[in-house]
């Protein structure tokens, strides 16, 4: 693949096609992700390779989990993190990938990030005054949800309460009250289909953001759009990581899996040998035939 979206961004203006190509293709592969219980869980401009005909590659499974399993907050590059991973900690699904799939989406249509959070702590003192020293696993994450806040308003009462961490909710309690903003304006100018989809992606609560199926399925992406072309996969299976064999048959396994997409070495070492053959017998031909002519 030619580049990834991060460079594309900094370095070309997308238009409302290019965008939803893209995103769908993004989307498309998503589906059949999460369709084997699959959890990507880094979804970010750089992790997307792009060809010189804009077809794309989902890359880096590095930090991916199956759904079931027990999860870590330390996920996402922070600006397309998801909001309940930094609240909930352990308790997340697969729409983690459509937050991001969201904030990327927005940068294709501005060229900008859309939550650039700091390093450094905004608002801690306010923070320590009314909750006391706040957990340090939230320390990195307080000036993300507030760019996420600044945006999106102040999520409401249910929505808090669905939260696992008593901390969290006091935390996010303890905030001004911010009205969620217009995405007309703050995506002016953008194709009013693709705000509808960003607001679907980009819902604070999980349980209503919108799945990769259901967005596949969105007016915005209807021109691309065509089920039968958007396969799911089998369930993925993980069991023979729990199997325990001795190291010899680990190797016999790996072994046999490697043998699945390459030639054994055995062909390859027959191949090289006929061709080594069928070059020498053409040698010695075109030699025998350039001493007949030369005879005569």
């Amino acid at each position: 693949m030619g580049a990834d979206l991060n460079n594309i961004i900094k370095t070309q203006k997308l238009t409302d096609d290019h965008v939803q190509f893209l995103i769908y293709q993004v989307l498309r592969g998503l589906k059949y992700i999460h369709s084997a219980g699959i959890i990507h869980r880094d979804l970010k401009p750089s992790n997307i390779a792009v060809n010189e005909d804009c077809e794309l590659k989902i890359l880096d499974f590095g930090l991916a989990r199956p759904t079931e399993s027990e999860m870590t907050g330390y996920v996402a590059t922070r600006w397309y993190r998801a909001p309940e991973i930094m609240l909930n900690w352990m308790h997340y699904n697969q729409t983690v990938d459509i937050w991001s799939v969201g904030c990327i989406m927005a940068e294709l249509l501005t060229g900008r990030t859309l939550f650039p959070g700091a390093d450094h702590i905004q608002q801690l003192n306010l923070i320590m005054e009314l909750l006391g020293t706040p957990p340090q696993e939230y320390l990195t994450h307080i000036d993300q949800l507030n760019k996420i806040m600044k945006l999106m308003g102040t999520p409401p009462s249910e929505l808090i309460d669905k939260l696992s961490s008593q901390e969290a909710r006091n935390y996010i309690r303890s905030l001004p009250h911010m009205r969620k903003k217009d995405f007309r304006q703050v995506f002016r100018g953008a194709n009013p289909l693709a705000v509808d989809l960003l607001e679907k992606m980009l819902e604070l609560d999980s349980e209503r953001r919108v799945t990769a199926a259901g967005a596949l399925a969105h007016p915005y992406l209807a021109q691309y759009a065509d089920p039968s072309d958007e396969p799911d996969s089998d369930q993925y299976d993980q069991s023979f990581e729990d199997m325990e064999l001795p190291t010899e048959k680990w190797k016999e396994l790996v072994y046999k899996e490697v043998t699945n997409f390459h030639p054994k070495p055995t062909v390859i070492a027959e191949e090289v040998e006929k061709a080594q053959q069928h070059t020498a017998t053409t040698t010695t031909s075109t030699a025998a035939s350039a001493s007949s002519a030369s005879d005569k």
